[in-house]
């Protein structure tokens, strides 16, 4: 087995601004895994919040998991392996993914066949970050005319406060009217609870469907007085990292959001989902800044996931791989053994 990695640039088509800053283009490390005259193929997305700042750090974190030699082990085995050595789960996402499109490849079948999961089903909410009204009137018809997406995730927590959110919110609720779709909120923690409530009640009354991560990670004791007057579903995200965190508040949620990047890959996705089932939970999928590769894995498993948003790949210029694209509003993997994503100008591993 025989594994390389490939930086490469990422940029998008429009900045993405949430309540912790905007991010414009990014570096991704593409993960080679090569067996005989097979390739599974993984990427790792950065993030100083998930261990690893850049990818630098993610190959250095990689190498030295290798290092160990996982050779001839299994996925689980070298997840462990990584756990305990405290590999960051955004840099050991983009080897688990290599290895399980690998495997399927071995298998010669698709990887959600692999795992035994249907295609998915749920249609991807595409987002806008946090800009004016009048950004909004401009981005609404570029994202959705000709289109056949049916969700708009709405980023908020302005750092310009509670007026400057509701009257983007306003706008968007106006320039969507030509195009019929359904709204769905992000906060990425930036409310306190006490705006946090107030929000949940004012959206309720605005064609919201549910919030996510109303308040900040490291705050989840507060989603008790949060949940008991909500008027809409709460789901958490950054509150979610791996399947043991939901254990403590599964109480006061009415889903979880996982990510690849966030949790370390599709080993652990498959226990949150599990998980989030076992605890009566609705799921959601969330992405990063991912390109093809990430996104067609995290399609594979998404047939049993409530509520999807993978939609990062459909935002750069240009998109370095091929494989997940949107076909009647659903994110939709390339039907071919493994997860059916491919870097256009695949490099020699």
């Amino acid at each position: 087995m025989k594994i390389s990695f490939h930086k490469l640039l990422l940029k998008k088509r429009f900045p993405l601004a949430i309540s912790r800053g905007v991010n414009a283009e990014s570096y991704n490390v593409f993960v080679g895994v090569k067996e005989n005259d097979l390739i599974g193929w993984g990427e790792s997305a950065p993030g100083k919040s998930e261990g690893a700042i850049n990818t630098e750090e993610v190959i250095l974190q990689l190498q030295k998991l290798i290092d160990v030699n996982i050779e001839n082990k299994s996925i689980y085995e070298i997840e462990r392996i990584a756990r305990e050595m405290k590999i960051s789960p955004s840099a050991y996402a983009g080897l688990d993914i290599a290895l399980w499109d690998l495997k399927a490849k071995k298998a010669k079948m698709p990887l959600h066949e692999l795992l035994g999961l249907p295609l998915p089903k749920s249609k991807t909410s595409l987002t806008i970050g946090i800009m004016s009204p009048n950004s909004v009137k401009e981005r609404i018809p570029l994202l959705f005319e000709g289109s056949s997406a049916k969700f708009l995730k709405v980023k908020l927590g302005s750092n310009q406060g509670l007026e400057a959110d509701k009257a983007m919110y306003n706008q968007v609720l106006e320039s969507i009217k030509p195009y019929d779709l359904k709204l769905r909120v992000d906060a990425n923690g930036g409310w306190s609870t006490e705006n946090a409530k107030y929000m949940i009640d004012w959206l309720s009354k605005r064609k919201c469907d549910y919030v996510e991560q109303p308040i900040a990670e490291g705050k989840e004791k507060e989603l008790k007085t949060l949940y008991k007057s909500r008027l809409l579903p709460i789901f958490v995200d950054e509150s979610c990292r791996y399947s043991h965190n939901i254990i403590e508040y599964s109480e006061y949620v009415d889903g979880v959001n996982l990510k690849l990047m966030k949790c370390g890959g599709i080993t652990e996705a498959l226990r949150i989902l599990s998980t989030a089932k076992a605890f009566g939970l609705k799921s959601m999928i969330g992405c990063m800044s991912e390109s093809s590769i990430s996104i067609s894995a995290g399609a594979s498993i998404s047939g049993q996931i409530d509520h999807i948003d993978l939609d990062s790949h459909y935002n750069l210029k240009p998109d370095p791989a091929s494989g997940a694209s949107m076909i009647n509003g659903i994110t939709t993997q390339r039907i071919a053994p493994g997860h059916g994503a491919f870097l256009k100008n695949e490099p020699l591993c």
